[in-house]
């Protein structure tokens, strides 16, 4: 047997008994998980700080080692994150539809564990928890696969994870980090049929297209996000400063951060000043179209590929448009269905936004950051769906659960 095959074997046999134990179990193994982690936080810190040190001297860019730094209030949050999806709905046995039938069969349809969930990430070492709570919480077992970017920090979060979910009395193997950071071992995951019932990946164009290339098992594909905003003839020129500045810069290396700006172009002259000055007080590059440089004697000429482009970085693409359909029309082309929004005084721009806009998130008057399970009330999410089946969005826990038909009868035969 091989290891992956293993390791599967042993998640599939953890997440039987998890799915067993009830929502109660499961929820004071979430809230032992959560105090585990604030009391080893120093442990985690320590490790954390190997990876960053490793970061620095490969050269990664500062946008990316925030993604990878923890620190004692981001160890809290994720400590809370857990507390909340404790504290939330048990999704499992819900009887999400029934109907009695002519011949007095009574059939419903339940929600059931999806089973074994694995999880395939980068850089980011909280999604080690985020990510195991929220499959936890619906009876899921979880594998997990991080990058080499993080993976002293995960393997000293999956260590706690795994000590308190035993001292709880579920098995430590519904939870199982995979500490090999090799290619093969990731293909080999995407490939575990039989064992792996979910994949979910998340992390940048290169690593979805991976997944996406050569998974063998379901796949929700999230995460890549070349998010717009749209500031419209008839918008606030202060609130759209404010939105783009912290839209942009308030963490650039988050897929929910804002990559591309359109602006109006009867606007353009009066609002791209603001607006470029509350971006060049964040250190952010703007890279805009001709008629942009004009007016931002500072603004880098943009190319074809800029449009496109998730920086994850101090950087934007800038570009006038003639009016909302355009504005539309580019984000159709150019956008990865993640979060888009406009700012407009204009009822009748906002309701043509909303409704023709196809996004996981569309936005009036706010900022695209607010793309987030803790923001949408859900508390720990895996990630940003960016697809159309099954889940979409923000993956919180009522997301990771299936259905089965249950029907009832009395002697009734076809």
């Amino acid at each position: 047997m091989s290891e992956m095959i293993n390791t599967g074997a042993r998640s599939k046999a953890a997440q039987i008994i998890l799915a067993k134990a009830g929502g109660a179990a499961i929820d004071k193994a979430l809230n032992a998980i959560a105090a585990a982690l604030e009391k080893n936080t120093v442990f985690i810190l320590e490790e954390n700080s190997k990876d960053i040190r490793a970061a620095r001297d490969a050269g990664i860019s500062e946008a990316m080692i925030d993604r990878l730094t923890l620190t004692q209030n981001r160890i809290s949050g994720m400590a809370d994150g857990l507390r909340q999806v404790a504290a939330g709905e048990n999704p499992v046995g819900k009887t999400l539809w029934g109907e009695t039938r002519p011949n007095g069969l009574r059939i419903e349809k339940v929600s059931v564990p999806i089973g074994v969930i694995a999880v395939i990430f980068e850089a980011r070492p909280n999604v080690t928890a985020d990510a195991a709570a929220i499959c936890l919480k619906a009876g899921n077992s979880v594998i997990l696969k991080g990058g080499k970017e993080a993976i002293n920090s995960n393997k000293a979060i999956a260590a706690v994870m795994r000590s308190a979910l035993a001292d709880s009395g579920l098995p430590e193997d519904c939870i199982i980090l995979i500490d090999n950071i090799s290619r093969q071992a990731a293909t080999e995951l995407m490939r575990l049929n039989g064992y792996v019932d979910l994949l979910i990946p998340r992390g940048g164009a290169g690593l979805i297209r991976s997944v996406v290339e050569n998974a063998t098992v379901p796949v929700i594909e999230t995460g890549v996000g070349n998010c717009h905003v749209y500031i419209d003839k008839d918008a606030d020129i202060n609130m759209a400063a404010d939105i783009v500045a912290n839209a942009k810069a308030s963490r650039v290396s988050v897929c929910n951060a804002c990559e591309s700006l359109l602006i109006h172009k009867d606007i353009a002259e009066i609002a791209l000043i603001p607006v470029g000055e509350a971006l060049k007080e964040k250190n952010v590059e703007i890279r805009g179209d001709e008629a942009v440089c004009e007016i931002l004697p500072y603004a880098v000429p943009a190319t074809d590929d800029d449009w496109a482009t998730e920086y994850l970085d101090y950087k934007i693409s800038v570009k006038t448009v003639e009016n909302i359909d355009e504005a539309i029309s580019h984000i159709a082309q150019y956008g990865t269905g993640h979060s888009e929004a406009i700012i407009t005084d204009s009822y009748a721009a906002a309701e043509k936004f909303k409704s023709e806009v196809d996004a996981a998130a569309v936005y009036v008057n706010a900022s695209t950051r607010f793309t987030d399970g803790g923001e949408f009330g859900f508390g720990a999410e895996i990630g940003i769906s960016t697809q159309k089946l099954h889940a979409r969005g923000p993956l919180g826990v009522e997301h990771m659960v299936s259905s089965k038909y249950v029907i009832s009868g009395n002697g009734q035969i076809r």
